[in-house]
């Protein structure tokens, strides 16, 4: 089937379009429309698939079939039109609610509107400047990872000199379970407040308390599925405890020294151990960095997009996206959503409103790209297509390409193109500071461990 299609630029930014297709093409849909119900109902008299027009239009009636015929021939419409415009739907096109009906020996002629992404400028188009990590291992990167490895052999003991309970803390406690928490329930439980597993408030709740003392606390998170007892007025399900401190401890860990580098990680001398984190370090900064520096190129030209506000329409389909990646990261690792935000203590509630934060950014990025490819005059060619679908490992490389254009998918693929070469373009120019960022992070934290102490 061939279209033709004419469209222009609506003043909200919307696509409308003008599709006509030919007569020849409107009889061969109602035909097929025709051979179809032959084919899927018994018709008294005559075989399956050999009812003629005559009778199933009077029993099922001319202008249904006509109908019919007209659904089954927008379905292949518009994938058409999609592709001859090259756009990238944001929502379904809207082809309104008096659509006539095709007319057979005659051409057919809809008219649709159909939300694409914005078209939006960037307040500069100068290639970015950014930090990154050097790509040789850096002193305090390898401190920071021996401290790792040392902490897997902290022990706690007791700290005499606590008064109270500060944040981060481990702390041994008697807990009395009175409401939905028998696995706290103990009288020598050791709690560490900076585990993320530990609902807030009740960490919140025992920082602050002091030896011997004894607390109720009580709080809430919203009810799901899985929970055995039902929601209160508020869809909530309730917890009560009684926290006793019994004592606050304090980390200890192991002085590095060559006997322990011998004796706990298998190395002769702490400059071996040192050596062999460096030599790890920097292995994995040759898989990680590339990613690092597109993502960083990527989130400063976001910050240049010249508009104020995504359009919701457009904000709301990169949301679905973005919730349809996570739950596939989920299922591969065999969770689903209530699992992981139940391990998490998070509420559906943060969990979303965190979603759509990052649906606004990745929308602004890559409204940002878009910008960029077209300032650059970047395009998508036959050839860039065609190695798509070979680097896919595809059998059939022209099938699967027309394919995608009979079912109006191409136009995504030309854009998630162009946009991997605007991404690289920035790469390539983008000016890269090296800064020592672990041991940046390391002097902060000591500046502020230094203020708190004062």
């Amino acid at each position: 089937m061939k279209i033709t299609v004419t469209s222009e630029k609506t003043s909200d930014g919307k696509v409308s379009a003008k599709v006509t297709v030919a007569a020849k093409d409107v009889d061969a849909a109602v035909a097929k429309t025709y051979k179809d119900i032959a084919h899927r109902y018994n018709f008294q008299g005559f075989r399956r698939g050999h009812a003629p027009r005559p009778v199933i239009d009077g029993i099922m009636g001319k202008d249904a079939i006509l109908a019919q015929a007209t659904e089954d021939l927008m379905n292949d419409v518009q994938p058409l039109m999609i592709e001859e415009l090259d756009i990238v739907p944001v929502e379904r096109p809207d082809w309104g609610e008096d659509l006539e009906p095709v007319v057979e020996h005659a051409d057919f002629h809809a008219e649709c509107t159909v939300v694409v992404p914005p078209v939006a400028e960037l307040k500069s188009y100068d290639a970015p400047a950014i930090n990154m990590p050097p790509a040789e291992a850096t002193d305090a990167e390898i401190d920071e990872q021996i401290d790792q490895l040392l902490s897997y052999r902290t022990t706690y003991e007791d700290d005499e000199e606590a008064e109270e309970v500060k944040e981060g803390d481990m702390i041994s406690a008697k807990i009395v379970n009175k409401l939905n928490v028998p696995e706290l329930e103990g009288d020598e439980r050791t709690l560490g407040l900076a585990n993320p597993n530990l609902p807030k408030d009740l960490v919140a709740s025992i920082v602050g308390m002091k030896k011997g003392e004894t607390k109720d606390i009580k709080w809430s998170r919203e009810h799901r599925m899985e929970d055995p007892d039902p929601a209160d007025e508020n869809g909530n399900r309730n917890f009560e405890v009684e926290v006793t401190v019994n004592t606050i401890k304090k980390a200890v860990t192991p002085e590095l020294t060559d006997e322990l580098a011998k004796t706990g990680f298998g190395f002769e001398t702490i400059a071996e151990l040192r050596d062999a984190v460096k030599e790890e370090i920097e292995q994995d900064k040759k898989q990680s960095l590339p990613g690092l520096k597109e993502d960083r190129v990527v989130a400063a030209m976001g910050e240049q997009l010249d508009l104020e506000e995504v359009p919701e329409a457009y904000q709301n389909q990169v949301f679905s996206e973005l919730g349809e990646e996570f739950l596939g990261q989920l299922s591969r690792r065999g969770m689903n959503l209530d699992m992981y935000l139940n391990a998490r203590q998070i509420t559906s509630e943060d969990f979303l409103k965190d979603l759509h934060e990052q649906a606004e950014e990745r929308a602004r990025q890559s409204l940002a790209l878009d910008a960029l490819a077209t300032k650059l005059e970047l395009e998508c060619t036959e050839d860039d297509l065609r190695h798509e679908f070979e680097n896919a490992g595809v059998e059939d490389v022209d099938a699967s390409m027309d394919e995608f254009k009979s079912d109006g998918r191409m136009p995504a693929l030309r854009q998630s193109i162009r946009r991997t070469k605007a991404v690289q373009w920035l790469v390539d120019n983008a000016t890269v500071t090296e800064v020592d960022e672990i041991a940046e992070a390391r002097a902060k934290a000591d500046e502020d461990k230094a203020d708190d102490a004062e």
